[in-house]
């Protein structure tokens, strides 16, 4: 569940702030706050739509392939990218307060959400690492830990760690043992 929560949280933000730079850049866009709202849907986007919408044209793509050169293979991977990119953007403007007019405003922002998930990509690792550093942090502080105490170290064996070991393996107290080993 970590794991999820930490990559919902890194990869919400980054869109948050890839949605506030396509309102900024691209003509006809408008975001403004809605950028909260869109990047929820744009995260989930990302998380669940994107690998089923990914899967399905490449299936598609695989059944028409043909004697297709490797240039056209991956201009045929870009288009199928792109496309998913821009189903995801007609959904967070068809789901949040996000405004899109006019042709470059579905044109271009597929192509800056595209960018925004490669530098994504590139980044990720340590985004989930100080993601996670914080969650455990905000998770020690909710539980009443410290994170940052010094490990206890392992305790030492004693006579009674060594019996308790030893029980543990066959089931038999000390004296039980004994009793059997006196039978025979």
């Amino acid at each position: 569940m970590k794991n999820g929560i930490v990559r919902f949280a890194a990869l919400y933000v980054f869109n948050v702030v890839v949605l506030l730079l396509i309102g900024w850049l691209s003509p006809g866009v408008s975001v403004g706050f809605n950028a909260l709202w869109a990047s929820v849907i744009l995260t989930l986007g990302a998380l669940f739509l994107k690998p089923l919408l990914t899967g399905a044209f490449r299936k598609a793509a695989a059944k028409s392939a043909g004697s297709r050169t490797k240039l056209g293979e991956k201009v045929v991977q870009y288009v199928l990218v792109y496309l998913v990119e821009l189903i995801i953007w007609v959904v967070v403007v068809w789901l949040s307060g996000v405004r899109a007019s006019g042709f470059w405003s579905y044109v271009l922002p597929p192509l800056f959400l595209l960018l925004g998930w490669v530098i994504y990509d590139r980044v990720d690792d340590r985004l989930r690492a100080k993601a996670g550093e914080i969650y455990d942090t905000a998770q020690g502080r909710m539980s009443g830990m410290r994170t940052d105490a010094a490990p206890v170290p392992p305790a030492t064996d004693t006579r009674s760690t060594a019996e308790a070991r030893d029980e543990l393996k066959d089931g038999l107290t000390p004296e039980q043992r004994r009793m059997f080993d006196e039978l025979g």
